[in-house]
């Protein structure tokens, strides 16, 4: 049986003394329960303090983008030596809003997540469509096509580590949400795109997350699909109270 993972990205938000109250009101209350995983991602500056708080407890915690390269003159970039170093468990990779505003692509996303590998991080790979491509049945084209580049190269075992992301482009942050059947059809197509890249077996141990306007009030029916093993969430993550309850969704 595959494990719940709830991953709250709060994008650019929270100031330091807001992000270190949150992981104090959150930290201690993430479930013992190894069915399901509770990771918060968190802007740069705010990681090493977060990691230190977040020792001997049940939350990870995940940067929200790194550049490919160990190190170099790419001036306001963070490697994935960095965050190895800091302790970092996750990192998010080709997110909607990465793509749109800062040039990121498939091909970048796969030399990313090769990265995450070997610098033992896990990649949670974001892949999702626009309004109009869905209005066009271009959905499961785009999406198979994003994960097929995202993975080119991985290991089948490196391939189940990978968390994959199925994110709606027009349902983040907009308070609209795929039906849960209708993203269940999408996370169901993903699993069967990694089968065939890699064995049925495989894509059998991929937990694939559903983001897009997820909030305590459609978690459960979320969860309750076949083929969806979680949520990457925006702005219900943001408050304590309410990250809780998403975790604790994930524990039913």
């Amino acid at each position: 049986m595959r494990k719940k993972v709830i991953a709250g990205n709060w994008k650019m938000n929270k100031i330091a003394t807001e992000a270190n109250e949150f992981v104090d009101e959150v930290a201690a209350k993430v479930p013992e329960d190894k069915q399901v995983e509770a990771i918060v991602c968190a802007p740069f500056p705010f990681l090493a303090a977060i990691v230190d708080k977040t020792k001997n407890t049940n939350l990870k915690v995940a940067a929200q983008t790194m550049h490919y390269e160990e190190s170099g003159a790419f001036t306001g970039e963070v490697s994935p030596t960095m965050l190895e170093d800091l302790g970092v468990s996750h990192v998010v990779l080709g997110h909607s809003e990465r793509r749109e505003y800062y040039n990121e692509t498939d091909e970048t996303v796969n030399k990313k997540t090769h990265a995450a590998f070997n610098h033992h991080l896990v990649p949670i790979v974001c892949v999702g469509e626009t309004l109009e491509q869905r209005e066009a049945n271009e959905t499961m084209d785009h999406v198979e096509n994003q994960v097929t580049k995202a993975l080119k190269g991985l290991s089948n075992q490196q391939v189940a580590d990978t968390i994959i992301a199925y994110e709606p482009i027009w349902a983040i942050g907009t308070g609209k949400t795929a039906t849960s059947d209708e993203a269940n059809e999408v996370c169901a197509h993903i699993r069967q795109v990694i089968g065939k890249i890699t064995s049925p077996e495989t894509a059998e141990k991929v937990v694939i997350q559903y983001g897009g306007s997820v909030k305590p009030a459609n978690i459960e029916e979320l969860l309750a699909q076949s083929d969806i093993d979680g949520a990457l969430v925006g702005g219900a993550s943001l408050k304590s109270d309410s990250f809780l309850q998403l975790v604790e969704a994930g524990t039913k």
